[in-house]
């Protein structure tokens, strides 16, 4: 069984996006600690098929982030479900989840299920329009981490910046806020120093734009972050 405690680098893969055999291949060769299965736009179960099909050629641990619903399938070691919990529709919160629960339930295997409390922090990514989130100020989102760890007990605090790189001051005060949560930081990450300086604080660093964008520089981030370069 796979410790996600020790985590501190995981890739994310949009099944939406072309990505070669080659490049999948150090992808998944590179030392990173996992991957993410997901995305915002078009995503469907033969995508997500297609590209779990491909990763489990490595040893390498992969979660499947539900997106909706349409896409859940057994062969994944984990399975994340964001709570986006700056979004101002209780949809987003709870109710897609509770329909999930009622059609799945029964068949979930718990033990591999992890609830993500995320705040996402720009404005100008889909996954902030399409769930219709607003911004909070830095009071509001400490307040958020300490709902995620003391009210709902959530395994992971997750600070999405989706497609700019964030603050690191505020990821900063996150962690100071949470004993047991794991904080997980995403968004702008393109070089080793990016990663590094923000691994400074957030327990895991997620890198995913920078794959299709810069992929040489998207390797050089585990290394980074791992303390072996």
């Amino acid at each position: 069984m796979y410790d996600m405690n020790k985590w501190q680098h995981i890739f994310k893969l949009d099944p939406n996006k072309e990505i070669s055999d080659d490049n999948l291949e150090q992808i998944c060769d590179s030392g990173t600690d996992a991957i993410i299965v997901g995305g915002t736009d078009h995503v469907t179960l033969d995508g997500v098929l297609h590209l779990l099909s491909r990763i489990r050629r490595y040893v390498v641990p992969v979660i499947l982030e539900i997106s909706n619903l349409d896409v859940i399938t057994p062969g994944f070691d984990f399975y994340y479900i964001p709570m986006v919990m700056n979004s101002k529709d209780k949809k987003w919160m709870m109710d897609i989840h509770h329909h999930a629960v009622k059609t799945y339930g029964d068949v979930m295997d718990w033990d591999n299920v992890m609830v993500e409390g995320y705040c996402i922090l720009n404005e100008d990514a889909k996954a902030f329009q399409l769930t219709n989130c607003t911004i909070p100020d830095e009071e509001g989102v400490l307040a958020y981490a300490l709902m995620a760890e003391k009210m709902f007990r959530l395994p992971i605090f997750y600070i999405e910046y989706s497609g700019k790189l964030g603050d690191p001051a505020l990821v900063k005060k996150v962690k100071q806020k949470l004993d047991h949560t794991l904080l997980f930081y995403g968004g702008g990450i393109h070089t080793a120093e990016e990663a590094k300086q923000m691994k400074e604080n957030a327990d895991v660093v997620i890198v995913g734009n920078s794959i299709y964008e810069n992929f040489k520089q998207a390797l050089t981030t585990v290394k980074a972050v791992k303390g072996e370069g």
